[in-house]
Formats: C-alpha cells, sequence, structure tokens
C-alpha cells in the first residue's frame, strides 16, 4: 500500500466545501459538514491518514509539512474550490515531485479531461463511485488496468479508462466512523440545526428522482438508491457510540432516505419519531408548483403543506431548505415562496441560491438558455460566499441575490419565531450561548453580502 493522504484542503476561510457539503460556499451561520465522501477511500486503504483543513484551521503550510510523509495524496475539489485546490496539490509537489496527486469529487468526475489540463501537478481524477478505483491506485496496480481512471501517462498524454461499475453491495464499504475517531476533531463540526457535537453519516447512495439543479445523483451518486443493510447500519451506530460518548445524535446524510420504503417502513413518521427521530432536513426548495415542476421536483404543494403539519403534530422538527433563482422565478414567485415557509413554519430554514454546477442538467440548460454568463460561473466570489449565477429577461443577478435577505428576515423576524428561539434559549444555557454566537454570525454575513459584487 502506498502511503496515502486523503485532503480537504484550506481555501476560503470558513468554507463549508467539505467531501459532505451539496453546496459548497460559506454559510449564513458557520458550519461544517463531515468529509465522508473523503472517509469513505480512506477506509479502505490501510494506513491512510485523513485531513480535513479548513474546519480544524489548519494552513496550507501545516498541511504541507505533513504531507512529506506520504507517497500518494488524494483530494476532494469542487467547482467552487477547483482553483485554489490546485495551488494546494502544486505547492505540495514543489516539495516532492515525485509524489502522486489526485482529484476526486464531482467536479473531475464529469470533466476529466479539463480538469487533467488544468495543470501538470494532478496526475489522475477519478469518476463516480471512486472508492474503490482510489484503493487500486494506493495498492500501486498499473493505472491503465484501473477502471474509473482517467490519468496522464509517461509521455503526458491523457488516458481516460473504461467506467467502473456501479457499486450494489453497499455492505461491501467499511465503516467510516473509525475514520472519524482517528483523523478528526468531532468537535469542529456545526450545523446549525443539529445538536453539538453530531455525527453525519450514508446509510445509501443514489436518488431515484430527477431533480435538475441536484448534484450528487447527476455525477458521483446515481439514480438508484442502493442501501446498506439494516444490521450494517447499526453496527456501525453500534461502534460509534461506544467510540463517541460525548455525541448528541447521528445525522442520515443520504440523498434520500424514502426511495426504499420497505427499509424505511410504511408509517414512517410515527414509528422513526418513536424510535428516536427528532428532526428531518426537508427539501422544499419552493412555494411554486410550476418551478417545482420546471426542476422535476416530483412534489406537489399540498403533500408538502400536509407532510409538514403531521411532523408539527408528532413534535418532529423540521429544517426546511429552500433555493431562489430556479428556472420560473419570478419577483411574484418569490413573494409566493416567503410566504409558503411562514405559512408551514419549519423550525428553522436555509436560503441557498440556484447553483448550476456542471454535470448537472440545469447547468447545460442554462447555458442553452443563455441564463449564466461568464462572469458569473464561479458560484462563489473572493471570499467563498454563494453568488447569483443565474439570471432571467425579467429577473436579474441582484434581484435574486438580495432576495435572501429578504426571506431570511421576513422569516425569522416575526413575533411567533423570535418567542419560540427565545424559548428555546432560556430552557438551556448551552442553546443560548450556541444562538447567540449564530445570531452574530448572521449579521456579519448580511453586512458582508451587501459588499459582494454579484
Amino acid at each position: 500500500m502506498m502511503r496515502t493522504l486523503f485532503l480537504q484542503a484550506p481555501s476560503f476561510d470558513g468554507f463549508d466545501g467539505g467531501a459532505g457539503s451539496r453546496y459548497q460556499a460559506r454559510r449564513e451561520v458557520r458550519s461544517f459538514w463531515y468529509p465522508t465522501w473523503l472517509a469513505q477511500p480512506a477506509a479502505l486503504v490501510e494506513g491512510s491518514k485523513l485531513i480535513d483543513a479548513p474546519p480544524h484551521g489548519l494552513k496550507l503550510a501545516a498541511v504541507a509539512a505533513t504531507a512529506g510523509d506520504f507517497d500518494l495524496v488524494v483530494a476532494h475539489t469542487s467547482a467552487p474550490s477547483f482553483a485554489s485546490d490546485i495551488k494546494a496539490i502544486e505547492s505540495m509537489k514543489s516539495v516532492n515531485p515525485g509524489r502522486k496527486a489526485g482529484f476526486i469529487g464531482a467536479k473531475v468526475a464529469v470533466d476529466p479531461a479539463g480538469s487533467l489540463s488544468a495543470s501538470r501537478a494532478i496526475d489522475f481524477v477519478a469518476g463516480n463511485e471512486f472508492d474503490f478505483t482510489i484503493k487500486e491506485v494506493a495498492e500501486g496496480r498499473e493505472w491503465s488496468k484501473i477502471a474509473g481512471l482517467s490519468y496522464r501517462n509517461a509521455e503526458g498524454s491523457i488516458v481516460h479508462n473504461e467506467a467502473r461499475t456501479i457499486l450494489e453491495n453497499m455492505d461491501a464499504l467499511p465503516f467510516v466512523t473509525p475514520v472519524y475517531k482517528r483523523d478528526l476533531k468531532i468537535e469542529n463540526y456545526f450545523i446549525g440545526y443539529l445538536k453539538h457535537p453530531y455525527i453525519s453519516l450514508y446509510t445509501g447512495r443514489g436518488c431515484k428522482s430527477r431533480c435538475t439543479f441536484c448534484l450528487w445523483p447527476q455525477t458521483v451518486g446515481g439514480h438508484r438508491y442502493r442501501t446498506r443493510s439494516v444490521g450494517h447500519v447499526v453496527e456501525e451506530i453500534a461502534w460509534a457510540m461506544k467510540a463517541f460518548p460525548q455525541v448528541k445524535e447521528f445525522f442520515f446524510d443520504d440523498d434520500t432516505f424514502t426511495d426504499d420504503l420497505p427499509r424505511a417502513q410504511a408509517e414512517t413518521l410515527k414509528v422513526m419519531r418513536d424510535n428516536g427521530l427528532r428532526l428531518l432536513l426537508v427539501g422544499y426548495e419552493s412555494g411554486n408548483q410550476q418551478i417545482l415542476y420546471n426542476i422535476k421536483k416530483g412534489m406537489r404543494i399540498e403533500f408538502a403543506r400536509r407532510f409538514t403539519k403531521d411532523c408539527h403534530d408528532l413534535g418532529i422538527t423540521i429544517h426546511g431548505t429552500f433555493i431562489l433563482g430556479l428556472p420560473g422565478e419570478t419577483r411574484e414567485t418569490i413573494e409566493e415562496t416567503i410566504r409558503f415557509a411562514t405559512e408551514i413554519n419549519p423550525h428553522t430554514i436555509q436560503v441557498s441560491l440556484a447553483a448550476p454546477y456542471p454535470g448537472t442538467y440545469l447547468y447545460k440548460q442554462a447555458l442553452e438558455k443563455g441564463w449564466l454568463d461568464g462572469v458569473n460561473a464561479e458560484l462563489v466570489d473572493a471570499h467563498g460566499v454563494q453568488i447569483a449565477p443565474l439570471h432571467y429577461p425579467h429577473l436579474s443577478h441582484t434581484e435574486i441575490f438580495d432576495a435572501v435577505e429578504t426571506f431570511y428576515k421576513r422569516f425569522y423576524f416575526r413575533s411567533g419565531k423570535i418567542a419560540s428561539i427565545v424559548g428555546e434559549m432560556v430552557k438551556s444555557p448551552e442553546m443560548m450561548k450556541r444562538r447567540l454566537r449564530e445570531g452574530v454570525e448572521f449579521f456579519h454575513f448580511l453586512r458582508e453580502r451587501r459588499g459582494t459584487v454579484h
């Protein structure tokens, strides 16, 4: 086995771009997802090490010094962080030119040739389902015989091997939590709607839905939901509960959890509530039915209302996510979505800007229809803050961008919502400390957005 370093490189300060974040950008409240897409191949490679630089506050110099002990560096990259990730790899190879380095992630999976051409420091990139591809690289196998690998050969030419067959037996993957225990400080991972400290992991991959904007199913995960067996998941949770006695809750971060209904049970909500379910992350996206049709969401507004009411009645907390700037968006539909969010009243919300990631249908559609121009195609600004990359003849970048702040203020600055948050804080000194910190971060984020060029 080659001595292998798995890396999430330093980038923007506070940048949540790790190999677990669907929207790689700085957040309105500081947050970090676990680097699960890196931890999975790291668990397959004996003697490896995982460095997740952003949440651990590590700068490039410190990472480069650690990298001296390794023959192979495998870095996760994304469209917003690609340029800075290249600089990190170039820095490491300048110290040791003989070291091999490669990228994984959606960015390189959909454009292997373009990614390899971006820098001579990149020796290889891996396509979808890259876990065993990377394992075989670390084993020292001949690159020409590794499925799913694109690489630069000895003559400097770019070679693309056959695609790797989709993984059917998810139980063939080892647990990721032992890698977390070995290499990460879990207290450095925050998500506003999850108890702290938390742990997230996947119980399956893929999603049958065809939402045009969604990154993972269209690039690295596929559209068929393949799950770990119940016993395999239970065994990992049992191990992790002993290894991390300080953890307050576990979060299953699958693209979807109910595609496999027999596994999740038909009477899902009450059964799961009775067995410890506290919170659901629900992608409402929009309060306008036509926009949901446009993005192939496959959800009816009335069903969303009824589902949310059922959760409220059962005492299940909802963190609702919404996206502004999707195809069909107008000033009127933005107002409709804000009204919808305040009506159904999830406990907390996240409002994102429509992001046409390369490899998604939305990206292809935006190019064809002229909704995306070069000035705004980077998805984030120079500080890692999400910009509004899409515009329409009737709706500008600026209007979409500014609507995010309006949405947050209209949702949170209501007497009922303020009373709910204050009530949480009064009941728990820990929650009071946390919400005050998040409040400061939130207002700082809004001030910074106002200075963003969009």
